[in-house]
């Protein structure tokens, strides 16, 4: 059973969705549920998880209402202010829906200190109480606030997205496989095999340049914590579905079934409580 614990919905805003540039022309179109569901029976995937790609209430309640309109959405992570004042109120608010089962915020974007902020350590503190997962999107440079962030929260379920966003077409950086492992120490984080396609240069790849990365998280997060995504649709740049799924089916071709089980599936049941 497989289950795309990364992928995205939306209905194409060229004002709103301005990150989607002149080199993403294939981006800009909508991507809704019903584009999805040849995919999910073409590589007969069981369900996936909706992320927000939008800083806006409006856009969790748009995922919210895909899932409960087709089924094969089992689960949200979406968008809340972490920063305002009624953040609890807010979580509160949207936890009442049993498919809302996360919170992400687009770090990337952010300066490398603002997970060490207060203000947002103060709305990460009030996730736990309703049983809220927090995806982390970061480059590599964000990495050590990442790391003393998640040491203060060990109740909190973090799940790093796109393993930090390592540049693929590089060789294998020290520093990066340095903080992905003390990253991984933290028993309360889990890590996605997901937007790697994207981190390559020109969107150019041959699969082995993923292998010495992969080769990493699994040493450090084990079978346990690894969780398949797609990044659909915005892997499109570099690969088309089946081509994302087969990196990482392929490395794992020769390990037991259970652990093929687990990253393919069986976490992201555990982790996002579908």
């Amino acid at each position: 059973m497989i289950i795309d614990s990364h992928q995205h919905f939306w209905n194409y805003d060229a004002v709103r969705d301005a990150w989607i540039d002149d080199h993403m022309q294939v981006l800009k179109r909508d991507f809704l549920p019903k584009d999805y569901d040849p995919i999910l029976q073409e590589h007969q995937i069981a369900g996936c998880i909706a992320v927000q790609a939008d800083q806006s209430e409006e856009e969790t309640l748009f995922l919210l209402d895909c899932a409960a309109k087709h089924p094969f959405i089992k689960g949200v992570v979406g968008w809340v202010d972490l920063c305002a004042s009624n953040v609890a109120e807010r979580l509160e608010y949207f936890a009442q829906n049993p498919l809302f089962k996360g919170v992400r915020h687009i770090v990337q974007a952010e300066d490398d200190d603002y997970l060490l902020r207060k203000t947002v350590q103060n709305g990460i503190a009030c996730l736990s109480q309703f049983n809220l997962t927090f995806d982390l999107l970061i480059y590599p440079r964000q990495l050590p606030a990442a790391i003393a962030l998640v040491a203060q929260f060990p109740q909190q379920k973090f799940i790093l997205n796109h393993i930090a966003k390592p540049h693929i077409s590089a060789p294998l950086s020290e520093n990066w496989t340095t903080q992905i492992s003390l990253l991984a120490q933290n028993l309360n984080v889990y890590c996605k095999l997901s937007g790697m396609v994207t981190e390559t240069t020109n969107y150019q790849f041959e699969e082995a340049q993923f292998r010495p990365y992969l080769d990493v998280v699994f040493q450090c997060f084990g079978a346990q914590r690894l969780l398949f995504g797609s990044d659909w649709p915005v892997c499109l740049l570099a690969a088309d579905y089946r081509g994302v799924l087969e990196i990482v089916k392929n490395y794992f071709e020769e390990y037991p079934k259970d652990i093929k089980e687990q990253i393919m599936g069986l976490n992201a049941i555990k982790i996002y409580n579908l």
